[in-house]
């Protein structure tokens, strides 16, 4: 039975969307949660394969595949690991928004995803009972090329848990409808287009069908009411463009720095009154790897059991932040300066590698530290241990302002280490801080040319006089 016909039937109370339920959307839009947060849409926005208008005068009708939960049993105060068993039915859904009028609506999104036909549905439904939950796969596709293409068991938030987390404050009712997120890929249709959503068994064995939606040219939005608003920021993420997550270091700049002694840049930053620039108490995993990139920050709170009984395991803040790193960055680890416990893995290690990271950083210890230092990423931690994170840490939250081995840092600031040390530099810093330093190393590499010939020091070092004069001239 066509799965629409089938919801209508049962006249659904209710259609709740889980804002970002996927690391790799998550990712692109640059924030994790920590927990999962919802809007409703009305039962008017239902459709099955069918066209759907994008007003006339408006440009951001995008489209979003998701995998569609059917409830197929009442649920009021369910446990978590009885929450699969509510579910009778999965479907794929496309979640349609008008992203010219999210500014008017934010947060809620009655009329921009709240339009008619904008919940297509179907083509079939699964019965719930015969698919393994971490085991579905959603794809999307724009005129027949794959755009999106992911699988439930990389959710942040399980599909059971989404029904308990729900039925905690409301019932969930025998046809209602939870539409559990969307991967990355998710983006904009133009009028003339088709989307088309599919959800399947990972082995390919069950599927939905593909669901069909056509991009059509609609009437123009009446002129009373909020009028439809875009600009940079609005195309960006109805496009999928990822968000800038702190200013990022050009090439000719990251090239410059990396031929800088840290020694010389610490001097120059205290020059400049920044006496606690320094990351103390770290070194380098392997002796002579260069790390230059710029921060991204993940906290650790001390170990307490109720605390890492919530956010110790799962896809918890330690995982999010290694995952959405881009290339360039480095992760920072704020660890209190603990080094009785692991705050790396090798694992987590490769995985920061494989994203495209500059590095990482902790004043914690890595463990596996022998597999870290196989691969190709610069590693620099306060030591080695053998235990895992829940001995001492709970990791707590990402993209924050931390404090790691005794220096604040900020998302955007630029990290550079050798084997002397690693230093924080504020972005707004960086040019004026390499150039002095740049400077510097010029004039102490002549010094130094100049003692290896016999000179004495008085004078020499630092410039002053006529040895000044003289290195002037030598210019």
């Amino acid at each position: 039975m066509d799965a629409v016909t089938e919801l209508l039937g049962r006249r659904p109370g209710k259609i709740i969307a889980v804002h970002l339920n996927y690391p790799s959307r998550a990712a692109q839009r640059g924030r994790t949660p920590g927990a999962a947060s919802y809007f409703l849409k009305p039962s008017s926005s239902l459709a099955g394969s069918a066209a759907v208008e994008r007003p006339r005068g408006t440009e951001l009708l995008a489209f979003e595949g998701e995998i569609a939960l059917v409830i197929g049993k009442q649920a009021r105060h369910v446990q978590p690991e009885d929450g699969w068993s509510h579910v009778g039915w999965v479907t794929a859904a496309n979640d349609i928004g008008l992203q010219d009028l999210r500014t008017a609506d934010r947060g809620s999104n009655v009329r921009s995803k709240g339009g008619d036909g904008y919940t297509p549905l179907g083509p079939s439904l699964l019965p719930a009972a015969e698919l393994d939950p971490e085991r579905l796969r959603v794809r999307t596709w724009l005129d027949g090329e794959l755009v999106q293409d992911d699988t439930s068991d990389t959710l942040l938030f399980g599909f059971a848990h989404l029904v308990a987390d729900l039925s905690r404050m409301l019932t969930l009712e025998e046809g209602d409808v939870v539409l559990t997120g969307t991967p990355a890929g998710a983006s904009v249709a133009q009028p003339g287009q088709v989307v088309e959503v599919e959800v399947s068994t990972v082995d390919g064995t069950r599927s939905t069908g593909r669901l069909r939606t056509e991009v059509v040219d609609g009437l123009p939005l009446a002129p009373w009411g909020s009028p439809p608003h875009v600009d940079d920021a609005v195309r960006a993420d109805a496009w999928g463009t990822p968000p800038a997550q702190g200013p990022m270091l050009p090439d000719e700049l990251r090239e410059r720095l990396n031929r800088v002694a840290v020694a010389t840049l610490s001097v120059q930053l205290r020059r400049r009154g920044f006496d606690d620039a320094s990351i103390d108490g770290v070194r380098a995993l392997v002796p002579g790897r260069r790390l230059v990139g710029t921060a991204r920050t993940l906290r650790f709170v001390p170990f307490r059991p109720d605390l890492f009984a919530s956010h110790g395991g799962g896809y918890n803040a330690q995982k999010r932040a290694v995952d959405s790193l881009r290339e360039g960055d480095v992760l920072v680890m704020e660890a209190r300066r603990d080094p009785t416990a692991g705050t790396l893995g090798d694992i987590l290690a490769l995985r920061a590698q494989v994203r495209g990271a500059a590095g990482i950083v902790t004043d914690g210890a890595a463990r596996d530290a022998a597999a870290i230092a196989a691969l190709d990423l610069p590693v620099y931690t306060s030591g080695q241990h053998p235990a895992v994170l829940g001995r001492r840490h709970v990791p707590w939250e990402t993209d924050v302002t931390i404090a790691c081995g005794g220096a604040t840092v900020q998302v955007g600031d630029v990290i550079v280490a050798d084997d002397d040390g690693a230093v924080v530099i504020p972005p707004g810093l960086v040019e004026d801080v390499l150039a002095a330093a740049e400077q510097q190393e010029r004039e102490e590499a002549w010094i130094a040319g100049r003692v290896a010939d016999g000179a004495g020091l008085e004078g020499l070092y630092p410039l002053a006089g006529e040895w000044r004069q003289r290195y002037e001239e030598s210019r």
